[in-house]
C-alpha cells in the first residue's frame, strides 16, 4: 500500500499528465504541504500565461504564500514531478521550504526536451564569460538603496 508521501506525489503527478492533456504548460505539477495538509496544488503554466517563470514549483509557491499570508513556507514540504530546474530550486529555498519530494531527475527531463543543463553551468562561469551580457552601472548610486534599507528600522528580513 501507498503511504502518505507517495499519494502526495501521484497528486503531482496527476496534475504533470493533466497539464498535457490541457497544453497549458509542460508535464510538469507540484503540491505545497503544511503538517500533513495540502496548501496549494499547482501545474506549469508557461504556455498559457505566457510566462517562462510560470513552472509548477513557482506557481505553488506563489499559492501557498497567498494561503498562509507569508512568505515564508519554512513549515512546508514540496512534492514535484521533477527535479527542480535551477529558478524553481532558487525560489524553494528564498520561501525556506524544509523538504523537496521529486519524482524524475533532470536527466530525464532533459530527454523529453527540457534541458537545464546550459543554465546550471551559466550560473558557475564568471560574469565576463557568461552567455549574455552582463555589465555594471549606476553601482554608486544603487548603493544609496541599500543603506537605506540597512537604516531603515521597520524593516522585515528576508
Amino acid at each position: 500500500m501507498c503511504d502518505h508521501h507517495e499519494l502526495l506525489m501521484a497528486e503531482a503527478l496527476e496534475l504533470a499528465r493533466e497539464n498535457v492533456k490541457t497544453g497549458e504548460g509542460g508535464p510538469f505539477g507540484a503540491i505545497i504541504v503544511k503538517n500533513g495538509k495540502v496548501i496549494s496544488r499547482a501545474s506549469n503554466k508557461v504556455l498559457k500565461l505566457n510566462d517562462p517563470t510560470a513552472h509548477a514549483e513557482i506557481m505553488a509557491i506563489r499559492s501557498a504564500c497567498q494561503q498562509l499570508g507569508s512568505y515564508f513556507l519554512d513549515e512546508c514540504e514540496i512534492y514535484t514531478s521533477c527535479e527542480p530546474c535551477p529558478m524553481c530550486l532558487g525560489a524553494i529555498y528564498w520561501a525556506h521550504i524544509s523538504k523537496i519530494w521529486y519524482c524524475a531527475s533532470r536527466a530525464d527531463a532533459a530527454k523529453a526536451g527540457f534541458d537545464d543543463s546550459f543554465i546550471y553551468d551559466q550560473i558557475n562561469i564568471n560574469l565576463k564569460d557568461r552567455s549574455i551580457s552582463c555589465e555594471q552601472l549606476l553601482r554608486k548610486e544603487a548603493m544609496k538603496a541599500f543603506d537605506e534599507w540597512i537604516s531603515f528600522e521597520d524593516k522585515k528580513p528576508y
